[in-house]
């Protein structure tokens, strides 16, 4: 596991977990993500809003390394995750949006699989894939093919091999598409649960999930932040409409720097 930097040598103020400046994705000539700069400390679960098309999972792609970005860095735990990316990669839990996996194997075969690669063996990789499970409430389905499963299940075994090996850094993409509103519910609570101890980032088009779990938002549109505040902040610039007018109003707008 990755040193904790969340403090500095001599003890002052706390220095974020995920670091992102000047982040930017272009493709043939299309720029998805344009000089995207935040960072988020311990403690912060950050919602990245954005319509679809904004640049809201290129954003995450490339935080998780699974992206080599045109310019700009991202870093976690003060790992450069494409200089120096075992060390990030160690240190941060990632669920992609349609989170692969190997269909035909068993939830549980499917989650040992993944703590060997995490170096886990014996009893730790026992503990850890229960842990995950538990956490998740896939107890019922844990013997079960993962092809055979519900969307919202499959969504559940994507986020246990995300929290396996408990991270100081959570990277979320979607975390409850395809979830029941029970479910949902205890995905949040999950996440509520954790955020004192770790680094969250959230990319959802889903607001009330926002307004319930997230201690910051991100705007993004047209591959530029728009707005970054609290979600109260964001929905107190339009009492009457909320978060959601004030989303639309300022995803409707030409792009600027928030």
């Amino acid at each position: 596991m990755a040193a904790d930097t969340s403090t500095t040598a001599s003890g002052g103020a706390a220095a974020p977990l995920i670091e992102i400046q000047g982040l930017t994705k272009r493709f043939a000539g299309f720029t998805a993500v344009d000089n995207v700069s935040f960072n988020v400390a311990r403690g912060e679960v950050l919602g990245f809003l954005g319509p679809n098309g904004a640049g809201k999972s290129t954003t995450m792609r490339m935080l998780a390394g699974f992206m080599t970005p045109t310019a700009g860095t991202a870093r976690i735990c003060g790992h450069d995750v494409q200089t120096d990316s075992l060390a990030a990669r160690r240190s941060m839990g990632f669920l992609p949006e349609g989170a692969p996996t190997y269909p035909e194997m068993t939830v549980l075969a499917f989650l040992r699989f993944t703590a060997r690669i995490r170096g886990y063996s014996g009893s730790e990789m026992d503990d850890r894939v229960g842990h995950a499970i538990g956490l998740t409430t896939l107890g019922g389905v844990r013997l079960q093919p993962i092809e055979t499963l519900s969307k919202g299940f499959k969504r559940r075994v994507g986020l246990a091999q995300a929290l396996l090996h408990d991270p100081p850094v959570l990277v979320l993409d979607e975390p409850t598409d395809g979830l029941d509103p029970n479910q949902k519910h205890e995905v949040r609570t999950l996440i509520a649960r954790m955020a004192p101890e770790k680094a969250i980032v959230i990319s959802t088009h889903i607001l009330e999930e926002v307004e319930a779990v997230c201690t910051r938002a991100i705007i993004i549109a047209r591959g530029r932040v728009v707005a970054d505040a609290t979600p109260a902040e964001l929905a107190g610039r339009d009492p009457a409409g909320g978060l959601d007018a004030v989303f639309r109003a300022i995803t409707a707008q030409p792009a600027r720097a928030a």
